[in-house]
């Protein structure tokens, strides 16, 4: 197991699905970019209540950060090349809305540069 953060954005809509044994869960599909520009597939799927209903709150294109276990695939491509592929079990999904009201439970301090006279003096 990798335990992992994954950043990228929505490809789809996220669905809800019921699993062979009836347990619900959401799967996803996310696009993540390496460093050098390129798009790996992120397959996602979420059992926890919160990042499941985190997931389903989202919308094609909305950028999202995930946590949990990531399994390295590859796919072939339309060219017959071998191209990377992710798949992540969720634990916690973090959207834009979850570090709005991050900010806000913060308050104003948190949108504030310090004080002249809390700023360290080298």
């Amino acid at each position: 197991m990798i335990d992992a953060l994954v950043a990228g954005r929505l490809h789809g809509a996220p669905e809800i699905k019921t699993s062979q044994k009836g347990k619900r869960y959401a799967a996803a599909h996310v696009r993540a970019f390496d460093g050098g520009g390129k798009v790996i597939r992120v397959y996602v799927v979420a059992f926890a209540e919160s990042a499941i209903n985190a997931l389903l709150a989202l919308k094609d294109g909305d950028s999202v950060a995930l946590t949990g276990e990531l399994t390295p695939k590859a796919y072939i491509g339309q060219h017959g090349d071998a191209l990377p592929r992710l798949d992540l079990l969720a634990h916690a999904v973090l959207t834009e809305y979850h570090v709005e009201r991050k900010r806000e439970a913060m308050g104003a301090a948190f949108d504030e540069p310090p004080a002249a006279e809390e700023v360290p003096r080298g």
